[in-house]
């Protein structure tokens, strides 16, 4: 081959070839910045209805720009002149055994959808599940963020927290107070069981409805053990346990009953042969 035909031919090839790189560049970089716009086009158009969860939104927003990419993949691929209908049964069959080997990852990602899908808790519930606790601050695609009240991060697998049972602590609108307060057996049980009635009552944050119970829950072996059971606003509750419990304390001091100490009485038998 002449010098001129092989100058000829790298030209071509260049000229073919590169175009079809810097179509690729330019496919990819749009592909890029469409699939942000369409994410944030998807999150404002839910959110735009007022009532669609946060956590809801940013979920299908993240599906839309993985989407949006991996079209702009295949437009790619398209340039270079791969077949896309066998890209995609290629892909698909890889797909599956990619699942194969991560069906932990899968399963994670299927327990962010039923998590999102029945939602049993929104952004800044107080929840426990999966041997932890703490406040939700976002569910993505394989895993749930949460935030200890010590302002810890907590990162936990959709999946672990999914197949356990969750208890969600903001859910209700209410919350039960239980108190368990042991007085001496000499006390006057009627004084001490009305003053405690008198403090639920004087306090805003305890509900009138249900009312305020203070029973004789156990005679234990060193005090009579009363229980008090109060309802509050589930945002009021661990204020009013701090708070309540500090006054019984100095209400009790100030009637003078007795919150005894753990204690036994031992009687001693003398042998009647000594």
């Amino acid at each position: 081959m002449e010098a001129s035909n092989i100058g000829e031919f790298l030209t071509a090839y260049f000229i073919e070839y590169g175009l079809a790189v810097i179509g690729v560049v330019i496919i990819l970089i749009a592909g890029y910045f469409a699939s942000n716009w369409a994410a944030r086009l998807v999150r404002a158009g839910l959110m735009r209805t007022g009532k669609m969860d946060p956590m809801v939104a940013r979920f299908t927003a993240t599906i839309a720009r993985y989407g949006v990419l991996v079209f702009a993949v295949i437009a790619a691929l398209d340039q270079f002149g791969v077949e896309t209908t066998s890209f995609v049964a290629v892909l698909a069959a890889a797909g599956f055994a990619i699942g194969l080997a991560f069906q932990g990852t899968l399963g994670n990602l299927s327990a962010g959808v039923m998590i999102l899908v029945f939602k049993p808790f929104r952004q800044g519930d107080y929840i426990e599940g999966g041997g932890t606790s703490g406040t939700v601050e976002d569910v993505h695609l394989f895993m749930t963020e949460l935030k200890t009240p010590d302002n810890v991060q907590i990162i936990m697998p959709n999946g672990q927290l999914w197949n356990t049972a969750i208890k969600n602590y903001s859910f209700h609108p209410t919350r039960r107070l239980d108190l368990l307060l042991g007085i001496g057996y000499g006390a006057d049980i009627g004084a001490a069981i009305e003053a405690i009635r008198e403090m639920a009552n004087a306090d805003e944050r305890v509900h009138p409805d249900p009312a305020p119970m203070v029973v004789v829950s156990n005679l234990g072996e060193s005090s009579v053990d009363l229980t008090i059971r109060l309802w509050c606003n589930a945002t009021d509750y661990w204020g009013l346990k701090w708070e309540f419990t500090r006054a019984l304390k100095e209400k009790m001091d100030e009637l003078g009953v007795e919150i005894p100490f753990p204690q036994r009485t031992v009687h001693m038998v003398k042998d009647a042969a000594d």
